[in-house]
């Protein structure tokens, strides 16, 4: 081979690669890859892209047989997945609608209670006022009678005592004679 190493751009012509063949004459050396001749290259080339197109067409076909499965399978599962997400949507709507009910109730509950504590501290404060009534009355009507019995036991005694006093003044005051005249007297007046 040559000494020169060829240069990527030149403007001069290339140099064919020569040897000295028999007899001192020059040959031509055809370039070779992997030991094959540039003919026998392109034809492996073209068998190698013949194999590619013949098998993969049919890679393809599988390839894209399994990319439609696959696309199919996926639109399958979007189509689920909207369908989950609309009954979600319907659900939270739902739950939503039970959450504003269920505060509504809460709400009307509270108001209730506060009516019927109202209702029942205005009907203890009745009834408190009420029994203390009673229960004055009921002193009043002791007193009233403790006062009867007081007057009536002070009549009873002043009774008791003026009928001693009168006994003993009749006894002695009053003898048999005057008894007789005193009964005379009454059974005229009958």
């Amino acid at each position: 081979m040559a000494d020169t190493v060829p240069e990527v751009f030149t403007t001069e012509a290339a140099e064919a690669y020569t040897e000295e063949g028999h007899g001192g004459a020059p040959t031509h050396v055809e370039p070779e890859l992997w030991g094959l001749a540039p003919f026998q290259v392109v034809s492996v080339a073209m068998f190698v892209l013949l194999l590619i197109a013949f098998f993969g067409a049919k890679v393809h076909k599988t390839i894209g047989g399994g990319l439609d499965a696959r696309i199919a399978a996926i639109r399958t599962q979007l189509d689920e997945a909207k369908q989950l997400r609309a009954e979600a949507e319907t659900l939270r709507d739902e739950y939503a609608a039970k959450i504003k009910g269920a505060e509504q109730d809460a709400e009307a509950m509270m108001t209730n209670a506060r009516h019927e504590a109202d209702a029942l501290l205005a009907k203890a404060e009745a009834d408190s006022t009420a029994m203390v009534e009673r229960r004055k009355r009921m002193a009043e009507d002791k007193i009233s009678a403790a006062e009867r019995e007081a007057v009536e036991e002070v009549r009873n005694r002043a009774v008791f005592a003026a009928t001693t006093a009168s006994r003993k003044l009749i006894a002695a005051k009053h003898d048999a004679e005057a008894d007789r005249a005193l009964a005379d007297q009454v059974i005229a007046n009958i």
